[in-house]
């Protein structure tokens, strides 16, 4: 199961009014494991950038004046994201610009729904927690994950938080601490405790049970008469 965590900067709110991604961020995990494979890429947009937008993740067209364009790192991008499932807090607004960025290339390239699955973890939330503030910010304070390092957006930044949030709202604690570390005295993982799992686990450990836990165990069935299923 190949994943795609991922997020977009963009120059304003609306591609239709001629806006444009200035950056993107994915994160790939495989089996839920974050493996570091990531696709990260600026871009220049050829257009001012919005002073709200600059407000919000800092990204200037200075900064950006050196930076490819869309179209040079468009198929890089498509063949890296083709047949995952892409991982997006609203969902919507990045598909949106991503196929309106797609549909300015003169050679024919697939939209986006037809590349990918998308799972939209804002409607995740919605319905896993209605009526309660659901944005990353949100979500990371509920389930105690650290984003204190998140001064502005950055599209890589973000959807490497958004992969330690999806991976809590999906299946508890991304890892386990057998010591304890990074757990509060609720049991719940401290700020900063989740850990990700980009390496191998070691093999479990097998204790059987030896001779007398055995006969205790053949007792205890024997007891049980002739309708015992673990006989069967």
């Amino acid at each position: 199961m190949r994943q795609i965590v991922l997020d977009t900067e963009t120059t304003g709110l609306e591609p239709k009014q001629g806006h444009k991604i200035i950056e993107i961020g994915c994160v790939e995990m495989v089996e839920r494991r974050l493996t570091g494979n990531n696709f990260h890429q600026y871009l220049q947009p050829d257009r001012q950038i919005d002073a709200a937008a600059v407000d919000v993740h800092g990204i200037t067209n200075e900064f950006l004046a050196d930076k490819p364009r869309f179209h040079d790192v468009a198929q890089d991008f498509v063949d890296y994201i083709r047949g995952a499932e892409l991982i997006i807090h609203n969902a919507p607004f990045d598909v949106g610009f991503l196929d309106h960025e797609l549909g300015m290339i003169p050679r024919e390239i697939p939209g986006i729904a037809e590349l990918c699955a998308v799972t939209d973890t804002l409607v995740m939330a919605k319905q896993m927690y209605p009526g309660q503030r659901n944005s990353l910010d949100a979500l990371c304070k509920r389930y105690d994950i650290d984003n204190s390092h998140r001064e502005l957006h950055g599209a890589l930044l973000d959807a490497e938080i958004l992969a330690d949030v999806y991976l809590m709202m999906t299946g508890g604690q991304a890892a386990l601490s057998l010591d304890g570390d990074g757990l509060q005295e609720n049991g719940r993982p401290a700020a900063g405790g989740i850990r990700r799992l980009n390496h191998e686990r070691p093999a479990l450990a097998v204790i059987r049970a030896d001779a007398t836990e055995s006969a205790l165990h053949e007792a205890r069935l024997d007891a049980m008469g002739e309708g015992c299923v673990w006989r069967r």
